[in-house]
């Protein structure tokens, strides 16, 4: 399972890095979209993929760390605000540029 993770997470980084180094804005921003779940992913798979343990604690069962599942929660916030902030700077970009190539014609 934590192979199959992986893999994902090297998928992820590897679309992401190719789609942030290409010219057109909304592939900067998927691009940055993609690296944001492959670190989500990486935190996921560096916590350890436990299959079978109850997320309740029990007196004999083996406990599960809520630290990863924190951190991926706060990564997720943090990437939402991001790509909303991506998301209006391409729009503002857009309407700067619409507006010069219109004075100029």
């Amino acid at each position: 399972m934590e192979l199959a993770l992986s893999l994902t997470v090297g998928v992820l980084f590897a679309t992401g890095t190719y789609l942030v180094m290409q010219q057109m804005l909304l592939r900067r921003i998927a691009g940055a979209t993609l690296l944001s779940h492959g670190v989500h992913v990486l935190l996921l798979t560096m916590g350890g993929v436990k299959t079978g343990a109850l997320p309740i604690i029990q007196d004999d069962g083996p406990l599960i760390d809520p630290l990863p599942q924190a951190l991926i929660l706060t990564s997720i916030v943090i990437s939402f605000g991001l790509t909303a902030f991506l998301l209006v700077f391409g729009v503002l970009s857009g309407k700067k540029t619409e507006g010069k190539s219109s004075h100029e014609g």
